[in-house]
Order: structure tokens, then sequence, then C-alpha cells
């Protein structure tokens, strides 16, 4: 099935760094904003890694963002997919990466998962010349990698976050 993404990037004057998933879940898409489906650990590995409160709400989540200056959008604008499945994806439109972070203070970009890595440095990396840093997916279908290394691995983000 052909599915857009249905709503912007979440991106303020003060973001330093940018994560791109490969495209909103069905269940962001229905709830228009990024890693919503309940099984995403997503918004659990940055509270903890941040030692922050749960945001529960989309406004608690984009405060969250804000305060920690960090950017969400996907890779990917248009594409065929058999529901949220990465592996599925076919046909992929992408988004203008470098249009969103022209004139902002973004000089890192992370990519959840290797859909969006992949397609990140196949499309998007001519045009940003920044290089893509790996995190893995925070899906609940990504069950290979544990709670305790998906925060291990998304400490990095701190470290780029303070420079």
């Amino acid at each position: 099935m052909r599915v857009s993404h249905e709503f912007g990037p979440y991106i303020n004057k003060d973001s330093k760094v940018l994560i791109l998933g490969s495209i909103p879940s069905v269940k962001s898409r229905e709830y228009g904003f990024y890693y919503m489906h309940k099984q995403n650990r997503f918004w659990k590995v940055m509270s903890d890694l941040f030692k922050d409160v749960f945001p529960i709400t989309i406004e608690d989540k984009k405060t969250f963002l804000n305060k920690h200056k960090i950017a969400l959008w996907d890779v990917i604008d248009t594409c065929d997919i058999n529901g949220s499945s990465d592996s599925s994806i076919k046909n992929p439109k992408v988004n203008n990466i470098k249009k969103l972070i022209d004139g902002t203070d973004i000089k890192y970009i992370f990519v959840t998962g290797k859909k969006a890595l992949e397609l990140y440095n196949k499309y998007c990396y001519k045009d940003t010349l920044i290089k893509a840093i790996y995190l893995p997916s925070t899906s609940g279908a990504n069950c290979t990698v544990s709670y305790e290394k998906l925060k291990e691995e998304y400490e990095i983000l701190i470290k780029y976050l303070k420079n």
C-alpha cells in the first residue's frame, strides 16, 4: 500500500541533533506524531537516558524534545509498505533533509534502524554531507536488541548534544 508521511518534522530553533526514522508506523500515522506505538521503546529510552519524566502526551513529547534540543523526522516522505514493516519498503520518495537543516544548528544526524541508514546514505548524504550515526531501532519488533543495549547505544546522543 502506498503511504505518505502525514505530519511534518518536529524541529525548533534550538535543535542540535536530528533523529531520523524510516517512515512513521501505522500507530504513529494514526496519532500524528513520532514513536507512538505503545511497544516502541523510544520515549522510555530517551526519558531514562536524560533522567527525565516519561512524556505521555504529544505536548509532553514536544516539550521533552525542546528541552533536550532534539529534532525528529523521517527519511521517507512516501513509499509502498506493508503495515509498519521496514523490510517491505519499496519505491521510496525521500524528504529533503538538507532543506530542513539549512540555517539551523544541527550538525549531527542519527538514524534509527538499518533501513533508515540505508536510505539516508543512498539518497540524502550527498546533499547534507553529514555522516549519519546509526542507532538500533526502538521498535517492539526489534526484539533482538535488549532494552539495556538500546540505552547503552543511545548514550552517544548525550555526547553530541554537549558539543
